[in-house]
């Protein structure tokens, strides 16, 4: 073992407050992975909630590993040290389940990279009895798990604080009667809702690659799977257990006051997601608060619909009363109000996130965002008003229907925006900056936008760059952008199947080069993202009950085609 790395690791857990560390002996050993860099892995609370939910049960030993540092990569290469844990440094290979927490498609190499790196083989059918079982969970997976499902032996679809614990306590349970590693699989998927095991389904196609069925080999396993929602998340509270310096938020203390959400926003994958929309009251929320609080950090609130939590203002003031500040991230356009802008000010928040998503209302309309410009131009006045001169505006590019008039509504309503900030913030303190972030559109599973494609990533670049250009000289504005080229990957893994995890190992094998991976396997990549798909056909994700009905789904689709 490198003990540069073991030292490395041991001051990075010895700066952090709130880590568990378990004395290894009699206790079943989970090492929990998030596949990217720890200052990105720290800073997902879903992550984080999953490390104290393991370490909470008496008979397991949770630890973390992460993607190593690109520097430190090098040490474990094939033929040098194994990938090992951070709290106890552990080969991982010593552990009896390696967990994935997987929120990103974009993430999906990585997890290939840190089991080879780890020395474990890829492919769930050439693991042995003595080898860590593979499982994995998060909202990527719990929408599409296909890509993945030849890598992993067990995917736990839906919230964790409702599936996990009976998992645990099955495993715990065979390891007692000394089931092996099938006889677990199998009462796993027979017994646990929400639990897949892709070695018991088979997947049929017809001529044109399209899936013809897919059916379990046994008749006694299910049919389709049930993800799993917490019922009440007032029974607890969803926060960060560990306090480190080297997380994205710095001196914020995250906790989560709602999911879901009811505004049905077409393109968004949380909001079908994780219906139906739940708040946590104040009472639930004030031992988190004073958590936070008591370590001097800001209270970042966490949701899907932070805006339209119905005792936002209450929990804001509550913070405040006990002294405290408060961080929420991107706001509803129209639920801005000057009581809750003034407690952002004397918060010191400086930068206030809203998300038109498009420049005009017919976009807004087709996407179902629910807001007009008078909206945005009332939201932005609201903000100059009371004082809050950073503004980020998030639009997207390449949604369905688009044409080039649309984005030239997107500068225009930028242009408008800037004229209402200068005019509005006349005689008080000089506006600084709006910053315009452009994304691309890129088609989620469970979605009504679900069978739309992905638009071509040429014509992407060249609508972003037309943006760019337009608003360079424009004072005070500031585009920024992610590269499309990375969009056409993500939505592949996205929408794909299980061919698609030939293309993933394939792009693994040979270091990340996709173009090269493209041209190794006989699998059509462009059949998955750039093709129109018909409500007719059965998607990869079909078998995955994710609580609201197809039919429901093909509805909202439709009501896009007549926009």
């Amino acid at each position: 073992m490198s003990w540069k790395l073991k030292k490395k690791y041991h001051d990075l857990v010895a700066q952090e407050e709130g880590h568990q560390k378990k004395i290894w002996g009699e206790l079943l050993t989970v090492c929990l992975a998030y596949p990217n860099y720890y200052r990105t892995g720290m800073s997902n609370l879903g992550f984080q909630t999953i490390y104290a939910l393991i370490n909470r049960e008496p008979s397991f030993l949770c630890e973390r590993i992460f993607l190593p540092d690109p520097k430190d990569e090098v040490e474990f290469t094939k033929g040098s040290i194994p990938l090992f844990s951070l709290e106890s440094q552990k080969a991982l290979a010593e552990f009896d389940i390696i967990a994935f927490s997987i929120p990103f498609e974009n993430d999906y190499p990585n997890i290939l990279k840190i089991l080879s790196m780890a020395g474990i083989p890829l492919a769930a059918c050439e693991r042995s009895e003595t080898e860590p079982l593979i499982i994995g969970g998060g909202v990527s997976v719990t929408l599409n798990p296909e890509p993945l499902a030849d890598f992993f032996d067990l995917f736990l679809l839906g919230e964790g604080e409702e599936i996990l614990p009976e998992f645990l306590a099955l495993f715990e349970d065979c390891r007692r009667l000394r089931e092996n590693r099938s006889g677990l699989l199998y009462k796993s998927q027979k017994e646990i809702e929400g639990a897949y095991v892709p070695k018991y389904y088979k997947i049929h196609y017809h001529d044109n690659h399209l899936i013809a069925k897919m059916e379990p080999l046994q008749s006694s396993l299910p049919d389709t799977i049930k993800q799993r929602h917490v019922k009440d998340i007032n029974a607890f509270t969803t926060d960060q257990c560990i306090i480190t310096p080297h997380g994205e938020f710095g001196e914020v203390f995250l906790t989560e006051v709602s999911r879901g959400c009811q505004r049905g926003c077409r393109f968004c994958a949380a909001g079908f997601l994780y219906r139906p929309a739940r708040f946590r009251s104040l009472q639930t929320l004030q031992p988190s608060f004073i958590r936070g609080i008591n370590r001097q950090m800001k209270i970042g609130l966490l949701g899907t619909a932070v805006s339209d939590h119905p005792e936002l203002l209450s929990l804001c003031r509550h913070i405040m009363n006990q002294h405290g500040k408060v961080a929420i991230g991107s706001s509803r356009l129209d639920r801005l109000t000057g009581p809750l802008v003034s407690l952002l000010k004397e918060s010191s928040v400086e930068t206030v996130s809203l998300a038109p998503e498009a420049g005009n209302q017919r976009l807004r309309d087709l996407i179902h965002k629910g807001i007009t410009d008078e909206d945005i131009f009332h939201a932005v006045e609201l903000l100059i008003e009371h004082g809050i001169f950073n503004i980020r505006l998030y639009f997207m590019v390449g949604l369905p229907t688009e044409k080039g008039e649309d984005i030239e509504a997107i500068i225009h309503v930028v242009r408008k925006i800037k004229h209402r900030t200068v005019k509005s913030s006349a005689g008080k303190r000089t506006f600084k900056r709006i910053t315009v972030s452009i994304n691309q559109f890129i088609p989620k599973p469970a979605t009504p936008f679900q069978w739309y494609p992905l638009e071509d990533i040429n014509a992407v670049r060249k609508r972003i760059h037309t943006i760019e250009r337009s608003l360079r000289k424009e004072t005070l504005v500031n585009v920024i952008y992610d590269l499309p080229k990375w969009n056409y990957i993500q939505a592949l893994l996205s929408l794909g199947d299980r061919k698609v995890g030939k293309i993933l190992l394939a792009a693994h094998q040979n270091n990340g080069n996709w173009p090269k991976a493209f041209k190794e396997v006989n699998v059509n990549p462009d059949f998955y993202v750039y093709r129109h798909k018909s409500t007719d056909e059965i998607l990869p994700w079909d078998f995955i009950d994710h609580g609201v009905s197809k039919q429901d789904t093909i509805d909202e689709y439709n009501k896009t085609l007549q926009n």
